[in-house]
């Protein structure tokens, strides 16, 4: 019994021991923060994180709120201000992305011509990734010029490939470093056929989607305009005294409240039935 108690004991303080010496571990981030830092990476502010982002809705909020108490002396009223004040940040940089991925849904066919160019050339993976930075789109040159100097610095392809893809943040991006990083593993005469089908579809669903918004961003340009009619019609009722004695009830903070939750279902709604699916990063 006293060699097992031993051994159970020696086996603890190894196990703490090495829990104390080993490297921390990187914390996985979840589904929601990984999403969101994507999200800002594509809107082109890669240096605001996702904590920085909440702070900046907390923020706006607490302004949108305090000017509303200060002009309407309503707490409802300035309530409902404050909600939107403290989502518009987050509202922003979601739609600054979007913009910014429908401008390179135009432009990764060309970055697959210029890989696929380069491979028939001869050149080597890396050297075809990294003349990219030099001969590819403009908008995308600083990604794969950050991509030559990581692998002139360290010659690591692969860790080259996970900052490159960390930098675009776009799943088009996933699925050609996947490619070049597959090929690089296993090899293969095949990558050319590859990239000229890649480019092919690239071009073929750029078209298409352009054509579908085209004739639905009328549906989008509604549900904005229907959702923001009630809240501009409320800003001008704030001006008057009897109106914000009326909302200053609790049957009027109820009006408030429904019609905040109405809007909010009814615009979600209409921008789901409105808006294409966007691709997920599935291959991050």
């Amino acid at each position: 019994m006293g060699v097992v108690t031993g051994l159970v004991l020696g086996a603890g303080l190894c196990l703490v021991l090495w829990a104390c010496t080993s490297p921390p571990q990187p914390r996985r981030r979840g589904r929601l923060a990984a999403d969101l830092a994507d999200t800002l990476v594509q809107a082109g502010v890669p240096g605001v994180s996702p904590t920085g982002l909440a702070g900046a809705c907390l923020a706006a909020g607490l302004t949108a709120l305090l000017l509303g108490l200060g002009l309407s002396r309503s707490p409802a009223i300035a309530l409902c201000f404050a909600t939107m004040a403290a989502y518009a940040p987050l509202a922003l940089v979601r739609s600054r992305a979007r913009r910014r991925r429908a401008a390179r849904r135009a432009l990764w066919p060309e970055v697959v011509d210029h890989l696929a160019s380069g491979i028939r050339a001869g050149l080597s993976l890396a050297e075809a990734v990294s003349q990219v930075g030099e001969r590819g789109p403009e908008e995308l040159r600083p990604a794969f010029r950050a991509f030559a100097e990581d692998y002139r610095a360290s010659g690591r392809f692969g860790d080259c490939l996970d900052g490159l893809k960390a930098r675009l943040a776009d799943p088009v991006a996933d699925r050609i470093v996947e490619a070049l990083r597959l090929t690089r593993d296993v090899g293969g005469t095949d990558l050319g056929r590859l990239l000229r089908t890649l480019s092919a579809f690239l071009r073929a669903d750029a078209r298409a989607r352009g054509e579908l918004e085209a004739r639905q961003s009328w549906t989008i340009n509604g549900a904005r305009v229907a959702v923001a009619a009630p809240w501009v019609v409320l800003a001008l009722l704030a001006t008057r005294p009897e109106a914000v004695a009326a909302y200053n009830t609790g049957a009027g903070a109820g009006v408030l409240l429904a019609g905040g939750a109405s809007s909010v279902v009814a615009y979600r709604l209409m921008i789901r039935i409105g808006r294409l699916p966007e691709d997920q990063r599935v291959l991050r």
